[in-house]
Parts: structure tokens; sequence; C-alpha cells
């Protein structure tokens, strides 16, 4: 049996073997106030965070940020900044991909940069996705609508990629 592990006996009785990793954290033990404010300011972080990924973009259309995904493509180091579009929808959206095309420029300095110097993180490739509903990356839907560009950051800037 590994240290830490619960082992139930044949008369259903459980033992706990004492390890290391039950003793008391470095600093004292945490109250349920303590966790409950920490869990607090968690949520507050989250939910300020929220209403500051709308964007005021070239076309007009309300954005919001819904994740960003680093990524290691062919050992490429891909930033993946996914944006819910709700008005580019080919069934009732009013938003084409010609009006869209300036956002992704846009997006990509306004908060793409800011985001990897924030974070101090570096990438070699920054991809920017607008999609008419929440699709989680990677599956199909044949139903959503979904433009994505890709770019490099050149001498402090954004450059499309062609791909």
């Amino acid at each position: 049996m590994t240290p830490g592990r619960t082992r139930i006996t044949p008369r259903r009785t459980v033992r706990r073997t004492i390890t290391a990793r039950t003793a008391t954290p470095e600093g004292g033990a945490r109250t349920w106030r303590q966790e409950w404010v920490r869990g607090c300011a968690t949520l507050a972080v989250v939910f300020c965070a929220i209403p500051a990924t709308a964007q005021n973009v070239p076309s007009g259309q309300d954005l919001s940020l819904t994740e960003v995904l680093i990524d290691d493509v062919s050992g490429e180091a891909w930033l993946r900044f996914r944006f819910l579009a709700p008005q580019i929808s080919r069934h009732s959206g009013t938003v084409t991909y010609s009006d869209a095309e300036d956002d992704f420029a846009h997006l990509c300095d306004a908060v793409a940069r800011p985001y990897l110097l924030e974070h101090a993180l570096a990438a070699d490739v920054i991809a920017i996705t607008l999609m008419d509903r929440a699709v989680p990356f990677g599956q199909a839907d044949p139903d959503a609508t979904q433009f994505i560009e890709v770019f490099r950051i050149e001498n402090d800037a954004c450059v499309w990629e062609l791909l």
C-alpha cells in the first residue's frame, strides 16, 4: 500500500496511513473564513474581468472573450484568443467576414499584445477566433460560424500570417 492511501479491509473498516502530507500546511491551518474570503476574491477577479472583455471593434459588433488557450503546434507556441461574436451567425447575423476583417488586427493589437505583456508570455503565433456560439476547442459544430485569423508578433506589432 502506498502512503496516504485509504485501505478497506475485509471487515469494511477504513484505516488511513498518516504521512507528512496530512500535516498542517506551512503557515498554519486555514479557517473556513479564510477559504471563503479567498474563494470570493477569486470569483471577484473572474467576474471583474468578464465585462472588461467586451471590445470596441471596427465592425461595431459585440464581442466577449471566452477563453485564451496556449497550444504547441509543430514546435511553435500558439496563443489562441476565442471571442463570442453572435452577430456573425450565418442564419441570423448581421456581420459578414468582410465587415469583421478589420476586427482581427484590432483584437491582436488591443487584446493579445497587452495580454502577452501582462502575463509575461511569449508566443510565436497568435490566433484570433470569432464564433457565433461557444464551441469547445477542437470539436466540430456544423451549425456554428467561426472566423479565424493568425498573426505573428514582429517588431512589437501584429503581422497578419498567411497560412
